[in-house]
């Protein structure tokens, strides 16, 4: 097993990974398709991606898309940048950056699909704004978000699914928003691809129920 220097060490020299320092970090924002993909296909963003499961198993099943997880820990970052250089996956790449960050990383409109996967609930009050989805995320998630773009979420913790609900009840620039508090149950369960992380794959097996939505900005708003 790698030690933590050495894995922080593996980081600085790879393609498939972005963070402070690395030539190609200050020149990414709005360039991630012609510098880091080469190509010109569809993006889609894993926010809080841990050790990119998600990331892997989407640029798996569709090798005609991009793909960007975003963590700010550095030995998940490496988990996920190491299975994507075993499937020789070319078409992923991960962002070490804090998500409050993101805005110096991605223009206005770069991303064509977001995907927030079971993120820290943050239950406290006191912790509210740490919530991936309190309106000052959302914001941001807006601008980087192409019009017509998904934003989708899977939590097994329904405070953090009531709280998200309760929070876009109060925008007026969500549409076609689209839940169930049991996805396995639920009509929408072709929409997660059939992966799971080690995460759901935990909370599933306890009982917990998966809760999941999805919704679109509107733009003109």
């Amino acid at each position: 097993m790698r030690s933590k220097l050495q894995r922080f060490a593996d980081l600085k020299t790879r393609d498939n990974t972005l963070e402070p320092g690395k030539a190609l970090f200050d020149k990414i924002i709005g360039n991630w398709r012609s510098l880091q993909f080469k190509n010109n296909n569809p993006i889609t963003l894993e926010l809080a991606c841990g050790k990119g499961e998600y990331t892997i198993g989407l640029a798996q099943k569709f090798p005609g898309q991009n793909y960007i997880g975003v963590d700010i820990k550095g030995e998940r970052i490496w988990v996920g940048s190491s299975k994507a250089i075993e499937l020789n996956l070319q078409n992923v790449a991960f962002l070490r950056t804090h998500i409050l960050e993101i805005e110096s990383l991605l223009a206005p409109n770069e991303v064509d699909e977001i995907w927030l996967t079971f993120p820290d609930p943050r239950p406290k009050l006191r912790d509210e704004k740490r919530r991936l989805t309190h309106p000052r995320y959302l914001e941001m998630y807006k601008r980087i978000l192409a019009p017509k773009g998904w934003f989708r979420f899977k939590t097994d913790n329904t405070g953090l699914f009531d709280y998200t609900l309760e929070t876009l009840a109060q925008r007026n620039d969500i549409l076609n928003l689209t839940y169930t508090t049991n996805l396995y149950k639920s009509e929408l369960l072709n929409e997660h691809h059939g992966i799971k992380t080690k995460f759901e794959q935990k909370f599933y097996e306890a009982g917990e129920s998966i809760k999941y939505l999805k919704f679109k900005f509107d733009a003109k708003k």
